[in-house]
């Protein structure tokens, strides 16, 4: 069982307003979490403002490991759009993770990875697990989902397998050598995902 933390949060934010009550909503779905034996909590990146320095966000993404309490691995998800977006693109994501490694929490901190995410954020799935790796060092979860729109689109539209613009191959290698849990997220309900779950297995095996 894994619990996604709502999509409002956003700990990277230089506005007090919603960094601040970010951090409590955070706090309580780890509590939650934990408290239901889920095996992580799912958390986007979060974004700053246009006119903000980045670094900025990956410093407050410290400041907010530094403060939690997490009694669950809390898994930090790679995301579609926002040119100001922490976790868009493997180059920040690499300082997200540097900024993080900083924290003596850090290693209750994995990685959650989308492909949809990886595609429509301009990154090629193909080889793209050594290349997160080689980052994070790890990866916990994937969320496996084809993607509605084209390459660095930016856009967060999850479509069934083959319906959409995601590379088939590329998805399969992802989920092949990720070594992590797998988990659809894709569109028409039951019988969407019981179709895509033999999309995948007949490719993965």
């Amino acid at each position: 069982l894994y619990v996604h933390a709502p999509y409002i949060v956003n700990v990277a934010t230089t506005n007090n307003r919603i960094r601040i009550p970010s951090r409590k909503l955070l706090q309580q779905h780890v509590d939650a979490a934990a408290e239901i034996g889920a095996r992580g909590l799912i958390v986007h990146g979060g974004h700053v403002n246009k006119a903000d320095d980045p670094e900025k966000g990956f410093d407050n993404w410290r400041k907010a490991i530094d403060g939690l309490t997490i009694d669950v691995p809390l898994l930090i998800e790679n995301t579609a759009g926002g040119a100001n977006a922490m976790a868009r693109g493997l180059d920040r994501i690499a300082m997200l993770w540097d900024a993080i490694s900083a924290s003596p929490n850090a290693d209750r901190v994995g990685f959650c990875l989308d492909t949809c995410h990886a595609h429509a954020g301009g990154i090629e799935l193909a080889g793209l697990v050594e290349r997160i790796r080689a980052i994070t060092g790890r990866i916990d979860l994937v969320h496996a989902n084809d993607s509605r729109d084209a390459f660095d689109s930016g856009a967060d539209r999850h479509a069934n397998f083959g319906q959409g613009h995601c590379d088939p191959e590329g998805v399969a290698e992802v989920v092949a050598t990720a070594g992590a849990p797998i988990v659809v997220e894709t569109p028409g309900g039951v019988d969407g995902q019981r179709a895509d779950l033999d999309w995948l297995r007949e490719r993965v095996g």
